[in-house]
This record gives structure tokens, sequence and C-alpha cells, in this order.
């Protein structure tokens, strides 16, 4: 029997981008946003480390598809995709950073109030570095965001969404002083952005190197 084609859709991209290759997931849906021309039934998210406060966008999907920065242990930069009841078990058992703690958390209140979507993939990326304070993605994780979005793609096409290139216009991902090429141009260089900090996030100490 066919499967039922999913009313409402939540992509979801999870992490803080402030932390190098912890913004994987939303590098994502930012990305997507960008490409793709997605149907009203999909909803782009960029869920930060919100945590708890993501619950009310799990509750109102079908299906949900997760972009994230795992450690799975692997080589890094090694895409990895994971599905339905292995992601919540996966994300409870191998927690890299405080908002895989949180997310966590969303699934397993979801479950317990009987609220999580019933189809659910995680696609995941093993991090390179993340103790970059203002950092960037590193190139072996960035590349992976094309092979990621058409992992999504193809993932929601099996659900029977249709996508098609283009741009979807969205309110809810990363402000524009963030989005990456404003963040990754606006740099300052190595002897001022060294991986203990970055000046732009540290007013005090920028205005008494002044």
């Amino acid at each position: 029997m066919q499967a039922v084609k999913p009313e409402r859709v939540l992509v979801l991209g999870i992490g803080n981008v402030l932390w190098a290759d912890e913004g994987f997931g939303v590098r994502c849906v930012e990305t997507m946003a960008q490409t793709h021309a997605l149907p009203e039934a999909v909803k782009l998210l960029d869920g930060g480390t919100q945590g708890l406060y993501l619950l009310p966008f799990l509750e109102e999907a079908d299906a949900l598809i997760v972009f994230d920065a795992v450690d799975f242990g692997l080589e890094p930069g090694t895409l990895v995709t994971m599905r339905d009841e292995d992601v919540p078990a996966f994300m409870g058992a191998k927690k890299m950073s405080l908002h895989q703690t949180g997310f966590q958390d969303v699934l397993a209140t979801a479950q317990l109030i009987g609220a999580c979507p019933g189809r659910m993939t995680l696609i995941g990326c093993q991090p390179v570095e993340l103790e970059d304070y203002g950092g960037s993605l590193r190139p072996a994780v960035a590349d992976q965001i094309p092979r990621a979005l058409e992992e999504a793609v193809r993932e929601l096409e099996s659900w029977g969404i249709k996508v098609a290139p283009g741009v979807t216009l969205c309110d809810d991902l990363v402000d524009p002083s963030l989005a990456r090429d404003a963040y990754e141009h606006g740099r300052p260089s190595e002897e001022d952005a060294c991986r203990s900090g970055d000046q732009r996030f540290f007013p005090a100490a920028q205005k008494a190197r002044a």
C-alpha cells in the first residue's frame, strides 16, 4: 500500500553558527531557501539552539527533516542519514553539544504527548572543528551542504512532495547579519580572530585594543 503523503513537513536546521561546524544545520536550511522552490506544505526553519521552544513546530508537522552537525565517530566531513525511531534513539545516546541535549528533550516530549511527526529523517555531518568562536564552516563540512540538500530533496520526493530549483521566501531563517556570506566575509584576520575568540563578540576587549 502506498504511504500517505504528509500534509505538513518541517525542514529544520539546528546548531550554533558562532561555533564553526556547529552551524552546519542552519547553513543547510539557509542554502535550501536560496536554491529550491518548496511547496506550501514544506516549512523551512532555523531552529538554532532553541530547545523546547521548537516543540510547537514539531506538533504541527506530519514529517520532519533535520539538518545538524553530529558526532557519528566517523571521518570529519562524513554525511549520514538516519530515519524514524533511529533519530531520537541516536541523538539521545550521542550528545555533542547543549543544543542536541535540548533537541533530544523536544523529541522526547513530543513522543510523550503523542505529537511526534510520523516520519523523521536526520541528515547529519561529522564536524571538523567546534572550538572556533566566530569561525566559519570548515571546507570538508561546507562541501557536504549540496549533498545534504540532495538527500533532503530525495526524501521529500519519496514522500510525494515535488521540489524544483528556485527560491523559497521565508521569515524563519538566520538574521541577514549572520547569513553565511556576510558572516564569513566579515570575519577579521587570523591575528584578530584566533580559535580562542573573535573580537566582534568581545566589545570590551576590542575597545581596550583601540
